[in-house]
Order: C-alpha cells, then sequence, then structure tokens
C-alpha cells in the first residue's frame, strides 16, 4: 500500500463494484436500489455505456425540493449528464484533488470507455489513512532498529 498508488490498485483491494440502474427506472426504485446496497449513488447506464450519475444529492435537490414524485419521475429526467470520470491509471491524490474541485463525492472509473468500477471520497481517505499509518509504522521501526532494510 503506497501513498501515490494508483485507482487500479484501490480497486483490486475494495472491490469493483458498480451498481446502475437504466434510464427509464423510476427514481423511487433508484433510491431503493442505493438504499439496498447502501451506496450513495449509481450509475445510470444503457447498454453497458455510462450516461450518467444518480446520487442523493440530485434526489433531494431535482425530486424533493422541485415537489415531483419519486415513483413518477424517470431518472433520465434527474441525473447528473457527463459526470467526471477517473481512470484505473489515476492517481488516489489526483482524484481526491478533482472530487474536491468539482465537489462530487463518487466517480465512476472507465478504462476505454468500459465501467471497471466506481470509488468514493471515503473509499480514498480510508486508503490515505491506510497508506500514512503502514509509512508512520515503518518509520517506526526504522528508527527503533526493528527495519530489516
Amino acid at each position: 500500500m503506497e501513498i501515490d498508488s494508483t485507482i487500479d490498485v484501490l480497486l483490486s483491494s475494495k472491490g469493483s463494484d458498480a451498481w446502475s440502474i437504466g434510464p427509464r427506472a423510476t427514481v423511487f426504485e433508484a433510491i431503493q436500489l442505493m438504499a439496498d446496497k447502501n451506496v450513495g449513488a449509481l450509475l445510470v447506464t444503457e447498454g453497458g455505456k455510462l450516461l450518467g450519475m444518480l446520487s442523493e444529492r440530485d434526489y433531494t435537490r431535482k425530486v424533493i425540493l422541485k415537489g415531483k414524485s419519486s415513483r413518477e419521475t424517470p431518472v433520465i429526467d434527474i441525473i447528473s449528464k457527463e459526470p467526471v470520470v477517473a481512470s484505473p491509471r489515476d492517481k488516489v491524490v489526483d482524484c481526491m484533488r478533482v472530487m474536491t474541485q468539482h465537489r462530487i463525492r463518487h466517480l465512476p472509473v472507465l478504462d476505454g470507455g468500459k465501467i471497471v468500477g466506481v470509488i468514493s471520497i471515503g473509499d480514498l481517505v480510508n486508503w490515505t489513512i491506510s497508506t500514512q499509518s503502514a509509512t508512520i509504522d515503518q518509520l517506526q521501526k526504522y528508527i527503533s532498529g526493528e527495519y530489516p532494510g
């Protein structure tokens, strides 16, 4: 585990599950799927192609606050189209910067247009904490003479 790791290393550790829903599903169905999978966002796909993202934020701002019905509104009407995406070769720190700049919490990971996973800001924070802890542990062992190098 290294501080300058790439997203493919993070995905191989956390898993590459990427929950998605079709554009014609209702918002209610999407929110139910998010609850069932305990996730805060879904990829919206059709034929394996990423059309956009649907997040809890989209739901609150584009359905609840507008007085729409989640049981009648199709997902396609409220998604964030043209989402910011990452590549498996992107660095963890670069993805954190992108997510902070764009004020997003979920980032689809695409490799040659193919969806290979989704990372959340929580995934990146956990990775960073783990790598920093490992580095601190290695430094403490080095200083105390326990380091085998």
